[in-house]
């Protein structure tokens, strides 16, 4: 699904969310339930994919906690309800890329110390946001930043490896890494909610939202 750039976004006022944002955002982007039912898609397409494989999840976090246990939740109940029964395991890294809204030159790569169990197996990488389609110099794109951690999963010889996000940033960049699977194809914004953060704010936000200066600034570090 693509969202265009002039894409004005819904009211604030047509949605609740957490009074202490009051006065922090510009619009709600996509909302909570647009969220649910798009990533109930994303696991239907990757059952079709995968076949009888066993798989190993491993949730990026902490951005995409969220959407792995959405995800994961979803591919479970389409398993129990068909022919065949998929083994799922989850396993957890962590990733820190950001200060405040700009990326950082060293990323760091957190977590995930037993991931010899991915040898042999189907591999699902799950990120909240694939930030890989930047237009400033001055800011890393996550092409980067999977590239890294595909470098390091891929020493374990999984079976396969599928990358699996909600959010993927538009760019006309033609070398920007695309994953297997994503929800929502966004303008170049920086978004919080749905456990996407800014400085540990805004997880408690259901909905993805735009954020505006007076967001930034009062919760800048």
């Amino acid at each position: 699904i693509q969202i265009s750039d002039n894409w004005p976004g819904y009211s604030l006022d047509l949605f609740t969310y957490p009074q202490h944002y009051y006065g922090d955002l510009e619009y709600v982007l996509i909302p909570h339930g647009i969220i649910v039912d798009r990533t109930e898609r994303l696991a239907k397409d990757i059952m079709q994919d995968i076949g009888d494989n066993d798989i190993v999840v491993l949730c990026v976090l902490k951005g995409g906690y969220k959407f792995c246990a959405d995800l994961v939740e979803h591919i479970k109940n389409l398993s129990r309800n068909s022919e065949r029964f998929i083994s799922m395991k989850v396993d957890f890294v962590r990733l820190k890329s950001y200060h405040n809204d700009q990326s950082m030159q060293d990323m760091q790569i957190m977590g995930g110390d037993d991931l010899s169990k991915l040898t042999g197996k189907v591999s699902f990488l799950c990120f909240l946001l694939t930030l890989f389609f930047m237009f400033c110099k001055d800011i890393v794109g996550t092409g980067r930043t999977m590239k890294v951690l595909l470098n390091n999963i891929e020493k374990y010889k999984p079976k396969m490896i599928k990358v699996a996000s909600l959010l993927v940033k538009r760019t006309s960049r033609p070398d920007g890494y695309r994953p297997d699977y994503y929800g929502f194809e966004i303008p170049d914004l920086f978004v919080v909610g749905y456990a996407l953060d800014y400085n540990e704010h805004f997880r408690d936000l259901n909905h993805i939202c735009v954020i505006n200066d007076h967001g930034k600034a009062k919760y800048r570090v």
